[in-house]
């Protein structure tokens, strides 16, 4: 939540010029009229017509030079619910406004600066504030396209009773609206990248041989005694307990394909929106499924703060991680890059259990590249994309060359589940359809995806 308030400071600036720039359109009016009356006046010699002229004149002035010298203490501040909302659906900004000053104020015209891309600006009117009272406001702010957009600052418009005169005072805070991808809901199919799922325990660390020689720790309150080893508590004359499993989780890596050469067009139904919208459902979906999961793109960087392994956790700090991810999905763009080389280079150092890649246009080499890719994994899943069925028209006639059947062929040879992504298709098809090309793999015991998953 944002907080500001005006001040005489910021109400200084300028001086008389301020308050004169702030004429509206009658008080500009009533100030020419007046202007013209007494020069009038001076000509003809009329007395009275020369009364007018510099009651016309002086009333605007006067109402600026008031409203100018007004000392309203005002408060603002601003609350977002909520400050992360996927594309396509709302948010709603409550504005509050606190007289914190001993006077009431006049009739106060407040405006939120907003993008263009959120809709409209909202405006509001609030009538007199009491002393110490406030005023509360709300408006609702959309977008179908995903990024962080500035929410403020905060302005004033004052206004003297006549609508002679008008400033506006602005508050220097303001908030950031994220909006993140779409996230499907992906069904629970089984699809195993690694022997071993979440909960299952690695094997006691053994050292040359023997169970003799398993590295015990000393008795702790509130162990298991059948944990209890009593042939290395009678050498050592203390209660020694056997090392306990330590819970593993299966890794999953999510490879996103920025390359700008990889996709063609934009806008909220694009090849490339519907990619960063299935990295973000399956990012989603792995982490509920107690996964440690790791975001990656083609220029080989990561989100900010993710550990070795990726992220893990559980309720809320799978919740938080989950946050972060989409933060960065946000605001992810194409890149310069031509191939997934450097991506490579960050997976090849281990095993990196799960891969699942979004991944646009292909060539040989790429798919080459991906090939190796496969070999550092447990399982691979790709979502391919044409981005040319993504741009051509529904009635067009496809051309006679297939641009995504020889590497969809490459990637199968390699190990990879190879599923193509037609113009608008549903991810949680897709994912039906790559347990069901896995089920019918020629290999067996090739495996594609995360235990119960």
């Amino acid at each position: 939540m944002a907080q500001a308030s005006t001040g005489h400071a910021a109400e200084d600036k300028g001086g008389l010029r301020t308050a004169l720039a702030g004429l509206t359109t009658r008080g500009r009016s009533f100030l020419a009229a007046g202007v013209a009356a007494a020069i009038c006046a001076y000509v003809l010699g009329q007395s009275e017509l020369l009364r007018v002229g510099l009651l016309l004149a002086v009333l605007p002035l006067i109402c600026a030079t008031v409203l100018y010298r007004t000392r309203y203490r005002v408060a603002g501040s601003r609350r977002l619910s909520p400050g992360r909302v996927p594309a396509g659906s709302e948010a709603r900004v409550h504005l509050r406004m606190d007289n914190v000053s001993r006077l009431p104020t006049g009739l106060l015209m407040l405006q939120d600066k907003v993008p263009y891309v959120l809709g409209p600006r909202p405006r509001f009117v609030l009538d007199r504030v009491e002393a110490g009272g406030r005023r509360e406001v709300s408006y609702r702010v959309r977008s179908d396209l995903r990024g962080r957009y500035p929410l403020g600052p905060l302005q004033l418009r004052l206004t003297d009773p006549f609508g002679m005169c008008e400033l506006t005072r602005s508050f220097s805070a303001y908030d950031t609206l994220t909006v993140i991808p779409r996230v499907e809901a992906l069904p629970p199919v089984r699809l195993t990248g690694e022997a071993k799922g979440y909960g299952d325990g690695r094997q006691r660390t053994l050292a040359l041989a023997g169970e003799d020689d398993i590295i015990p720790r000393g008795y702790r309150y509130g162990d298991d005694l059948r944990r209890v080893h009593w042939r290395l508590t009678a050498r050592y004359g203390e209660l020694m307990v056997r090392r306990e499993e330590q819970p593993q989780r299966s890794r999953c890596t999510v490879l996103l394909d920025t390359r700008g050469a990889a996709f063609q067009g934009a806008g909220p139904d694009s090849a490339f929106e519907w990619a960063v919208s299935g990295t973000a459902s399956t990012l989603v979906h792995m982490l509920e499924r107690g996964f440690s999961v790791r975001l990656l793109t083609d220029t080989g960087s990561s989100v900010p703060g993710e550990g070795a392994d990726g992220f893990a956790g559980s309720g809320q700090e799978s919740a938080d991680a989950a946050g972060m991810m989409m933060d960065t999905l946000a605001v992810v763009d194409h890149s310069d890059g031509t191939g997934l080389s450097r991506a490579y280079e960050v997976v090849r150092g281990g095993n990196e259990g799960l891969l699942i890649a979004f991944l646009g246009d292909l060539d040989e080499e790429q798919a080459t590249v991906l090939g190796k890719m496969r070999r550092r994994s447990g399982g691979a899943v790709a979502f391919v994309l044409d981005s040319d069925s993504w741009v051509r028209e529904p009635t067009d006639v496809p051309g006679p060359s297939d641009r995504g059947a020889d590497p969809l062929r490459m990637l199968r040879e390699a190990g990879w589940t190879a599923v193509p992504v037609p113009r608008g298709a549903s991810l949680a098809d897709l994912w039906r359809e790559a347990d069901r090309q896995r089920t019918h793999a020629p290999t067996a015991g090739t495996v594609v995806g995360g235990g119960g998953a």
